[in-house]
């Protein structure tokens, strides 16, 4: 039950994007296609739940023997810096259309706040290792649905006319500000 009730409140209660405002700049940046929302989003999960994995290991096995605790952001920064330049070669071999059609946002996950926000939440809320990864998995996928619920309204508004001062950026805030207040309605399930 513990597992499960992680998993609700990191996907819908404190949904990374929509109620905590982590990771904003690709969830605007990157939601313009559903293709090219479930790709960033894959590739946060794989980031997230393995830097989340690797910090946590890190952390408990070095900086706390060692009486370092407060080197924990920057090393944290080091280790997710690495994972995403491995993703970006794995994408660039694997996915080349993926690979361009993520463009500049696949090395800023590397700045996505939400990547080591997570990792240092994990830390902070003393979760064990397993707690720690369903934390960071959960939150990751969140992370996902909120991209491509916004990917799929974004493409539904391209056949309507938005008057043109609405149109873009405008447009796409006042969204996400309803998904926010949508997301605000899972506040009491767990």
């Amino acid at each position: 039950m513990e597992y499960i009730q992680i998993i609700i409140l990191a996907l819908f209660v404190n949904n990374v994007v929509l109620a905590q405002f982590l990771g904003i700049c690709p969830f605007l940046g990157v939601s313009g296609k559903i293709n090219t929302a479930v790709g960033m989003g894959a590739a946060v999960i794989f980031v997230m739940t393995l830097a989340n994995l690797v910090t946590y290991l890190i952390y408990t096995a070095v900086l706390v023997n060692l009486h370092i605790e407060f080197m924990q952001t920057i090393t944290f920064i080091l280790v997710i810096a690495a994972l995403v330049q491995m993703v970006e070669i794995i994408l660039k071999k694997v996915s080349p259309p993926l690979y361009h059609a993520l463009g500049i946002y696949l090395p800023l996950i590397t700045t996505n706040c939400a990547v080591l926000g997570i990792a240092l939440l994990a830390i902070t809320k003393d979760y064990n290792l397993v707690q720690s990864v369903v934390y960071a998995s959960a939150t990751a996928v969140g992370f996902t649905l909120a991209m491509v619920l916004m990917a799929g309204i974004r493409e539904q508004l391209k056949l309507v006319n938005i008057p043109k001062g609405m149109q873009g950026t405008p447009i796409a805030l006042i969204i996400a500000g309803l998904l926010a207040m949508a997301f605000m309605g899972f506040a009491n399930i767990v």
